[in-house]
């Protein structure tokens, strides 16, 4: 179990999510919600991150509850934890806004963290800014060439189709989820990216559709349909959910037919639940709701 503990590594920041007009305070952020999954799926893995000294008891026991290995004995950074403001709208969508890095800006991974990447076979991460630094620097020094890696571009908003361009350099496997119109220019340049370089390229659309742009052979456009599914939660950590099972599938069975509906079906299961996760999974849940809140600000994820 050891080795196959090591061969797998999410690198990136755990959030405190605030949820707006309630008190309710919890672990958050891709990383952690593709943890939580993974570990729901079987797929050992270890973690590499930071946690603010000052405010980072939550997430240590979520950490601690769900037995998520954490690499190295740095998780821990004095100063405050990363985080989000959240506020879940009448139409059960989620707006995010005032991301805060917290300890995990300017990260730097330490020798046991280096390490562990030198040891492992597949690197996922969730690209804030700290972690599309990080991964610059291993690549310009080669530290990533005899591993599989995969980014969650999340929405797009850190990006251009340039920065896109070099980022994918160091990446195996990008994952975006586009908000924009479907056949938007940065939609063709994501496609044009990905054969430049022979990158696999995942556009999740919402329920419009999936595009895979993938240049590893012979250019490929993949269009998958995409059922929509009543939300009885939100919409929160959905894509989270589709990348943790799509990877998981896809390194088991390198499938990409059956990547793409094991990733539906993750991100179908979020759906379900008024956070990313179920309440069940949070061991310091407050007592107070989530309730709809129509006027919230509109925001972004990080």
């Amino acid at each position: 179990m050891g080795d196959r503990v090591a061969e797998t590594l999410l690198l990136g920041t755990i959030s405190l999510d605030r949820y707006l007009g309630t008190p309710v305070v919890l672990p958050g952020g891709g990383i952690l919600n593709m943890a939580w999954h993974w570990r729901e799926l079987g797929r050992p893995f270890r973690v590499v991150t930071r946690v603010g000294a000052e405010d980072g008891e939550p997430i240590l026991a979520f950490l601690a509850a769900h037995a998520i290995e954490v690499v190295g004995d740095a998780v821990e950074a004095p100063g405050r934890s990363s985080s989000i403001d959240i506020a879940i709208l009448a139409d059960r969508q989620p707006d995010m806004q005032h991301f805060e890095a917290g300890v995990w800006d300017g990260f730097r991974a330490t020798v046991a963290e280096r390490s562990a990447v030198a040891a492992a076979r597949y690197v996922h991460t969730v690209l804030t800014e700290g972690a599309i630094a990080e991964l610059g620097r291993l690549g310009d020094e080669g530290a990533l060439s005899h591993l599989t890696v995969s980014a969650d571009f999340l929405g797009f908003r850190h990006y251009t189709v340039e920065r896109l361009a070099r980022t994918m350099a160091n990446v195996d496997l990008g994952f975006i989820g586009w908000p924009g119109d479907v056949d938007a220019p940065e939609v063709r340049g994501m496609r044009d990216v990905a054969f430049d370089l022979g990158r696999l390229l995942v556009v999740t659309m919402g329920s419009r559709a999936i595009r895979v742009f993938d240049g590893r052979a012979e250019p490929l456009v993949h269009t998958f349909a995409v059922s929509p599914v009543e939300v009885a939660g939100t919409t929160l950590g959905c894509g989270d959910a589709f990348i943790a099972w799509f990877l998981d599938e896809l390194w088991r069975s390198d499938d990409l037919d059956r990547a793409i509906e094991r990733g539906k079906a993750g991100g179908a299961a979020a759906t379900r639940w008024l956070r990313p996760l179920p309440d069940a999974a949070y061991p310091t849940l407050a007592s107070a709701t989530v309730t709809p809140n129509a006027t919230a600000p509109v925001g972004h994820t990080p």
